[in-house]
């Protein structure tokens, strides 16, 4: 007869809750922990500290009499065949099964910030180009097929997405995250965890939290931020990915807030998690964050107490492997057993308690398995496509003749690692094994154009050329290997590898040029802004991302993308970021200017748009009420374009000193040439709260204005609105979207 735990008919929470009944401590404590099987003590690095803590963690045969709760990273530690990858992971749960008495297989993770991170699989653009199409529906499409292929070969959780808020992009995870608002961040990691979770795999939202706002943008550095920066900019997104998009599981991050590392801190992963915001699934550690409670922070001397404090703060599993959480250290038993029925309820949602193998225990062996197949490559290409930004373009040498004789300067241009970031498969693992094929194709931007402009005529001197095409950007990679990725922080924001030279001298050659950003942030263009011809960038926009900047070129392609995070105009005086109060903005006292060169969600087109004047259908209501914005866009030119409306909000008088203006909503808008649609948006009072000087998120009456704008500085139209009543407290229950419509 079966027990109660192997009942599919009881919940999730009473099974576990059952199995647990039965369990030895040293078997609730395996449920905690994590073997990475593959990662050794040599070569470079994928993780920090993974040298120094892989050769002391615990190995799996140690393990295997008492269960196992994670694999990590089956697929993406070293590069294995994906129908070979299948098999492996299958007699690897075999084992882990036949190792203990419940029978119970583990949990196998893996990333997928840029798509699957294996070899042969689709290599999609990064967060920050996802950003760049405001587009949460294809953004969500992408998600569940990237989803879906995880699942097919026995995966069952992604590490992803990023829903750090960019606050200073020489941080070099600037390319992993969506952007630097946090409206923009929230909308777009939503819909990305609402398709990964719909495809069975569980999302984990990273890294919560302050990561993005460490001094000096310096990867692990503290962060210098207040309860109301926490609580307004860098906490939204992770709030609305777990209420709205059904993420179940959270990694904490590796920084300090004002000397309480993430992963020790009861008020973020206890508190405000679970008991405010009532999150029942995981909490995960970052990699080897819990060792670094010890040999980094320096809150404790010894491998049991850092496992005490994450645990009583909240941490339930010991990511990659187990070195702190292991049967060998008794934990205390009440922390044991609360996260060790985290951990089981969420392998009863999989599947994973089930009498037979659980949907997603393991792969199938015998089954085919391709996962760079031709609809991945199509969504591939699709997002690509729509995270192109045409940032300038006065003198209308873009699009470019098809029968042109081009120059096309820069090494970058012939490389595909201007188009790949840190988290790809190849520039992630593949690196380390030269000899290994890409596994899937990567064109260059070079072999794009010349596939895309077959007729033009490609030049080896600029001054004997129509247009010169100068590629400039990042190599991405690892801890220092590359100019942009996780540990690859920038001490401002010049172009790196002397590409200034390269544009220099493209500028001195009397011909028009443009310049063309590939990489993973934003670098100071105001040095040649004023004499190119024309500006594009894609932040590294994936395997097929040389075809979409290409295609954005010759015309093909009509571009759509709006810049997630503003480019500089100087490379020293950072852009204050769109969020700043006046006195973060240019003017008196000081001398620098940092106004940027480009403002946030700002993107041209090849043709061109008119907007009539909105209709507010109530401009005065109160505090608890909402009001419907409704404006009609034309298309003027002569071809098909997509422009994006964006509603911004600007709150005249404030208790404490407020974002000039701030996202509270926007739609891409496709029309055909000569055609027209009108946006609607319902605007709820609760997107005017903001965290007053007590420290409470309140709605005040007065006066708003709702700005419709082509960016944050580019504004169509201002609609004065005024909220009556009674100042209001909102909490969790509030609404945080506004309702866009294209009609």
């Amino acid at each position: 007869m079966a027990e109660p735990w192997q009942n599919t008919t009881l919940p999730a929470h009473a099974r576990a809750a059952d199995l647990l009944a039965r369990m030895t401590n040293e078997e609730k404590t395996a449920q905690l922990s994590s073997v990475w099987i593959g990662a050794d003590t040599e070569g470079a690095d994928v993780a920090p500290g993974q040298h120094t803590y892989a050769a002391r963690s615990a190995a799996l045969d140690a393990l295997l009499p008492y269960g196992l709760g994670h694999l990590t990273r089956p697929f993406g530690t070293v590069p294995v065949d994906p129908a070979e990858g299948a098999a492996r992971l299958a007699g690897l749960q075999r084992a882990i099964r036949a190792g203990n008495r419940f029978r119970l297989p583990a949990i196998a993770h893996e990333e997928c910030l840029t798509g699957f991170t294996a070899w042969q699989a689709t290599v999609f653009p990064t967060p920050l180009a996802w950003g760049a199409t405001f587009d949460p529906a294809l953004i969500a499409e992408m998600a569940q097929a990237i989803g879906a292929s995880m699942r097919a070969v026995g995966v069952h959780q992604g590490l992803a997405p990023v829903l750090d808020v960019v606050r200073d992009p020489r941080w070099g995870r600037t390319e992993e995250a969506i952007g630097e608002d946090p409206y923009l961040v929230g909308t777009i990691g939503t819909a990305y965890v609402r398709g990964l979770e719909t495809a069975g795999i569980v999302a984990t939202l990273k890294h919560f939290a302050g990561y993005s706002a460490s001094r000096a943008a310096r990867n692990h550095a503290p962060a210098s931020i207040g309860p109301r920066e926490l609580a307004d900019v860098i906490l939204p997104p992770f709030e609305m990915a777990l209420r709205e998009g059904g993420a179940r599981s959270v990694m904490p991050a590796y920084n300090d807030i004002d000397g309480l590392p993430a992963h020790a801190h009861v008020r973020l992963l206890t508190q405000l998690l679970r008991e405010e915001w009532e999150f029942t699934g995981t909490v995960v550690s970052d990699y080897y964050g819990v060792s670094l409670l010890e040999e980094a922070h320096r809150l404790t001397d010894g491998e049991a107490g850092a496992a005490r404090l994450a645990l009583a703060a909240g941490v339930d599993v010991e990511l990659p492997a187990a070195r702190c959480f292991t049967p060998a250290d008794p934990l205390p038993e009440d922390l044991l057993d609360r996260a060790a029925l985290r951990v089981l309820t969420q392998k009863c949602e999989l599947g994973l308690l089930d009498p037979h193998e659980g949907p997603g225990a393991a792969g199938t062996a015998d089954a085919p398995v391709d996962l760079n197949p031709p609809h991945l490559r199509e969504l591939a290409r699709r997002v690509a496509e729509e995270s192109v930004v045409l940032l300038a373009n006065d003198s209308g040498v873009l699009p470019l003749d098809g029968g042109s004789r081009l120059a096309l300067l820069g090494p970058l241009a012939h490389e595909q690692a201007a188009v790949l970031g840190c988290y790809t498969f190849p520039r992630h693992v593949g690196v380390h094994h030269p000899d290994l094929p890409t596994g899937v194709e990567v064109p260059t931007l070079a072999e794009a154009l010349r596939a895309e402009l077959p007729d033009a005529v490609f030049v080896e001197d600029p001054a004997g050329a129509d247009v010169c095409l100068a590629v400039v950007g990042d190599r991405s990679g690892l801890f220092g290997r590359g100019s942009s990725g996780e540990g690859c922080d920038a001490e401002d924001l010049q172009l790196p590898f002397d590409q200034d030279k390269l544009l220099d001298e493209a500028m001195a050659c009397g011909v028009p040029v443009v310049i063309v950003a590939l990489g993973g942030r934003p670098y100071a263009l105001g040095r040649w802004a004023d004499r190119a011809a024309a500006v594009v960038t894609a932040f590294f926009p994936g395997q097929e991302g040389g075809g979409a900047v290409a295609g954005v070129l010759s015309g093909r392609v009509e571009p759509s993308g709006r810049l997630p995070v503003a480019v500089p105009r100087n490379p020293g005086g950072q852009p204050a970021p769109y969020l700043a109060p006046p006195l973060g903005r240019h003017g008196f006292p000081s001398s620098v200017d940092p106004t940027p060169l480009y403002p946030f969600g700002h993107g041209l087109s090849y043709t061109a748009f008119a907007w009539g004047r909105p209709h507010c259908d109530a401009p005065e209501f109160s505090t608890d009420g909402e009001t419907t914005l409704r404006l009609t866009v034309r298309n003027t030119g002569d071809r098909a374009g997509t422009e994006t409306v964006q509603l911004y909000l600007h709150d005249p008088v404030g208790t404490v000193a407020r974002p000039e203006v701030r996202l509270v909503g926007y739609a891409r808008v496709p029309l055909e040439a000569g055609a027209s649609a009108e946006v609607h948006a319902t605007f709820p009072a609760d997107l005017a709260a903001y965290t007053g000087a007590d420290g409470r998120r309140v709605v005040e009456p007065g006066a708003l204005e709702l700005r419709v704008a082509a960016s944050s500085e580019h504004v169509h139209h201002t609609v004065s609105l005024t909220l009556t009543g009674e100042a209001r407290q909102v909490g969790h229950e509030r609404r945080m979207r506004c309702e866009m419509r294209v009609k």
